[in-house]
């Protein structure tokens, strides 16, 4: 990848990484319909008025069709089926199952005709990306439901696929117009939900609201902008193998702030997860020329 793309994956592997540390400390003091509509809520407080000033909002809406289908895709339907399935399914077994999303995400670019091949180095590198975060996470299958379990492959396939949708047929529209416009939509779909239990927010302690604030301003607005401009830099296929490093980056955050300790599985995990990203994020060789070798 290029330096830039480089840049931008990190930047969005840790802010990514960071949500599973504030959002654990918001639901000690919040239910979790209120911390989603909550960090919508300022997302779309932040981006909107940057789209409204530059006049992006009408013609984005020319393609409301696939606006609406990276909404439930990338942030809606994700958002109230992770907070189903975690009710029921462990932590480590959710992070082993979201970490299919690249795998899913070549699958479906392979679908829809992307020319990129996917190299064997490239699947060697998803596939110790996989193995680092069993063993940074474990493998707990206790309490395994089928209805949960069936919940996250949803979200698996919504992830996989939302960066597709938005390089391919949002490509012409700026990506803080299509973050604005996916947030105000999810927040709509969540108010009925969250307005009832909002006096929990002014209610919560400074931590919890702290956390809240910094979901909603780092983790959704920056954090979106930045993961269009990754997609646009280097393809939805790269861009999701920020799913590895998320895990791993929350669990440092764990030891780091949380006084969490410091295991084996995360002293093997780590680089191995970061090995994978190395390889799975490999540029293709180019294909050979082709000699024409026919006679004139």
């Amino acid at each position: 990848m290029s330096r830039r793309g480089w840049v931008l994956f990190l930047a969005m592997s840790v802010i990514w990484g960071v949500p599973y540390l504030l959002i654990k400390v918001a639901v000690e003091e919040t239910s979790p319909v209120v911390v989603v509509f909550t960090r919508c809520v300022v997302g779309a407080a932040l981006l909107l008025p940057w789209t409204l000033a530059r006049g992006q909002v009408r013609p984005a809406l020319r393609h409301w069709r696939a606006l609406l289908l990276f909404t439930v895709l990338e942030m809606t339907g994700p958002w109230m089926l992770l907070s189903y399935a975690e009710d029921t399914l462990s932590s480590s077994l959710t992070g082993l199952l979201v970490a299919s999303v690249p795998f899913v995400a070549a699958l479906a670019a392979r679908l829809v005709g992307d020319e990129e091949r996917l190299t064997r180095v490239r699947l060697a590198g998803m596939g110790l990306g996989v193995v680092g975060i069993v063993a940074l996470l474990g493998f707990d299958v206790e309490g395994v439901a089928l209805l949960p379990v069936l919940a996250v492959v949803l979200v698996v396939i919504g992830y996989g696929t939302a960066p597709l949708v938005a390089s391919r047929a949002l490509a012409d529209v700026p990506g803080v117009a299509v973050s604005a416009i996916a947030l105000v939509v999810t927040a709509l779909v969540y108010a009925p939900f969250a307005l009832p239990r909002i006096g929990q927010v002014t209610a919560a302690p400074v931590r919890a609201q702290a956390s809240l604030a910094a979901l909603g301003v780092v983790c959704t607005a920056l954090a979106l902008v930045l993961f269009f401009a990754l997609i646009r830099e280097v393809g939805p296929q790269r861009a999701l193998v920020i799913t590895f490093v998320n895990p791993a980056v929350a669990v440092l955050a764990g030891v780091l702030l949380l006084d969490e300790p410091f295991t084996l599985g995360l002293a093997v995990g780590l680089p191995l997860v970061l090995l994978g990203c190395v390889l799975a994020t490999r540029r293709n060789a180019p294909a050979p020329a082709v000699v024409d070798t026919a006679i004139p």
